[in-house]
């Protein structure tokens, strides 16, 4: 170990001194005019500097083009645009079009992977797929197979491609991925079929993997200093990663890394979440299992853990913490900082400093959230850092084969993956929320690998007195932990947001309305129903001179598996199903995409 350490500290100090390798994507991500990432920049914030669409016009959109994808099922994630091309993806089975923007969208290539489709039904929660990535002349896909592809941007040809799982023991993908520097970051699907999280990256020019990082197990697997990795400011010790799991269950704990990557290239370093432990039901596995439902902060060229912070440790309801991490210089107690700020699946709102890993912030941003009363926020307190969990919403203390009513928020959390949009204008973040609590019934079950390993059966519905409905689109204030102004919808919003400087905020809503409100009070300035209900990532970009919003619509993912996947069972889907069955009222599958412009 103290090798490796040696090593990645030589790596880590030549690699300072270097330009950055890929500074082509830097600029394309500065350049207002494209959408180069499918985060909008490194640091996650979904802002665009374009503000030919504004508070004074928006009204007036009008839709300029459309494009069927081919395809049914949930259409998550959003195109790109680089230069004078768009980028085009589907769910399974991963189409990838590019597109010419100077030709009426004239399609330029195709590329459509041929996967078994026997790993469709390893998918946890609907084929989606959230964006391929760009950079350096090429298009990363990361197939719902786990192969990761590298195409040529021009000809659609394969450049190299390499597999990262093994769909036979549940190990799929739905992310996209992370180019930085000379390397492409990638995570792993999974966590329903006791799967190892683990991130892996991938040499940008050649596809040899360079490193992996798992999420739990010996220190060599996590690639952690007992000594130099941190948890909220101490050393987490050796061992850190098998010593809180029985025996040897790490081996199958989850902490699957299926959500978004941020970059601070400044400080080196990358930031992302584990997801759940495996199995759902607590009593099977003791201990904080560590390091499930954790945010990681790790070297970019060595993979190394400089912090980490669990989140929910022992999760007893499926809390993944694999949202997005939004990076911000803000003034917090008179100091400006590099913060990180966190809309966790659990329902708390972090704020912290993204360099040492101090926790500054811990707040409800659901006043429904019930499973506990708060983080202990004490730095001399044994318990600081943790939740305090309500004993009456604990499905470990209520017992194996017991029902746990009116737990809030359900285990879609009060935000999935869906990532919130964040303004330096307003220094607000904008979140789609779900307003959805549950009850939860766990049972023993056995571990076979490819199976799925739940040991849990859900129940899901709005939460109660409250406006009725099962979604808020939020504006929240990350220095003082509060909510600023709330949209009530009447299902989940579950697509991504996106802030401009002309003031305007966009989102998408499950029954298909694109919607676009003032950045500051939030009111409705329009709306517009497109074919199917959006859990797409709102996008704009400019060509020939105009401003241009994209929006996929294609109902699906968790929330809308019912109508994707033609299920009636109230339990299916993890509970799903019944939840959200009156979504069939309002829309039915679609694939497109809807472009919008201002008239001429």
């Amino acid at each position: 170990m103290k090798k490796l350490l040696a090593l990645t500290s030589t790596l880590a100090f030549c690699s300072a001194g270097m330009a950055y390798a890929n500074d082509g994507l830097i600029e394309d991500m500065n350049d207002p005019n494209q959408w180069a990432i499918q985060t909008g920049d490194y640091k996650n914030q979904r802002f665009s500097k374009l503000d030919s669409i504004n508070t004074e016009n928006v009204g007036d959109l009008q839709v300029a083009w459309t494009m069927s994808t081919g395809v049914l099922r949930g259409h998550e994630g959003s195109p790109l645009v680089v230069g004078d091309t768009m980028y085009l993806h589907t769910p399974f089975p991963n189409i990838v079009y590019a597109l010419d923007l100077t030709d009426g969208g004239k399609i330029k290539w195709k590329y459509e992977p041929k996967q078994d489709p026997d790993v469709i039904p390893v998918m946890c929660c609907d084929t989606v797929n959230r964006g391929v990535a760009y950079a350096e002349g090429k298009v990363f896909l990361h197939q719902a197979d786990t192969t990761v592809v590298a195409l040529d941007a021009e000809t659609g040809e394969v450049v190299w491609s390499k597999v990262n799982g093994d769909p036979a023991k549940g190990e799929t993908n739905t992310a996209t991925v992370l180019p930085v520097k000379d390397k492409i970051i990638v995570g792993i699907s999974g966590g329903e079929f006791g799967v190892r999280g683990h991130v892996t990256a991938y040499n940008i020019e050649t596809g040899e993997q360079e490193w992996r990082a798992y999420s739990m197990g010996p220190d060599s697997d996590i690639l952690m200093d007992p000594e130099n990795t941190t948890h909220l400011g101490e050393p987490v010790g050796a061992d850190s990663g098998t010593n809180t799991w029985e025996g040897d269950q790490w081996q199958i704990g989850g902490g699957t890394t299926w959500g978004w990557y941020a970059a601070d290239m400044d400080e080196n370093l990358f930031y992302y979440g584990t997801g759940n432990p495996s199995t759902w039901n607590p009593a099977q596995r003791p201990g904080d299992n560590r390091w499930s439902m954790t945010i990681m902060a790790r070297d970019i060229d060595t993979g190394m853990a400089k912090w980490v912070y669990q989140m929910t440790p022992h999760d007893e309801w499926d809390y993944d913490g694999v949202n997005e991490m939004i990076l911000t210089e803000q003034e917090i107690d008179g100091e400006e900082r590099k913060l990180l700020t966190h809309f966790d699946r659990n329902g708390l709102a972090y704020t912290m400093d993204r360099i040492s890993g101090e926790l500054l912030v811990a707040e409800k941003y659901d006043p429904a959230v019930n499973w506990t009363t708060g983080v202990d926020m004490d730095p001399d307190s044994d318990t600081y850092g943790r939740p305090e969990v309500v004993a009456q919403y604990s499905t470990e203390q209520n017992g194996e084969d017991v029902n746990s009513t009116g737990i809030c928020p359900a285990a879609l959390g009060t935000k999935d993956q869906q990532p919130a949009a964040y303004s330096p204008d307003t220094q607000t973040f904008y979140v789609p929320t779900n307003h959805v609590c549950m009850d939860y019934e766990p049972f023993r079950v056995a571990y076979t690998a490819g199976q799925p390993y739940v040991g849990a059966t859900l129940a899901m519905y709005p939460a109660p007195d409250s406006h009725g409905g099962m979604g808020n689109f939020i504006a929240w204030d990350n220095i003082n932990g509060e909510i600023k102004w709330s949209l009530p919808e009447q299902f989940s919003v579950w697509s991504g947001a996106l802030a401009t400087a002309g003031g305007v905020v966009f989102y998408g809503t499950l029954e298909g309305y694109l919607k676009a409100v003032d950045a500051e009070t939030g009111d409705e300035l329009y709306s517009f129903k497109t074919p199917s209900g959006i859990i797409g990532n709102v996008m704009t970009y400019a060509s020939g001179g105009k401003q241009y919003v994209g929006i996929l619509s294609g109902v699906g993912g968790w929330a809308g598996i019912g109508l994707a996947a033609g299920l009636t069972n109230p339990n299916d889907g993890l509970g799903a199903v019944g939840g959200y069955a009156a979504l069939s009222d309002y829309t039915a599958l679609g694939g497109q995409l809807t472009v919008f412009t201002l008239p001429d």
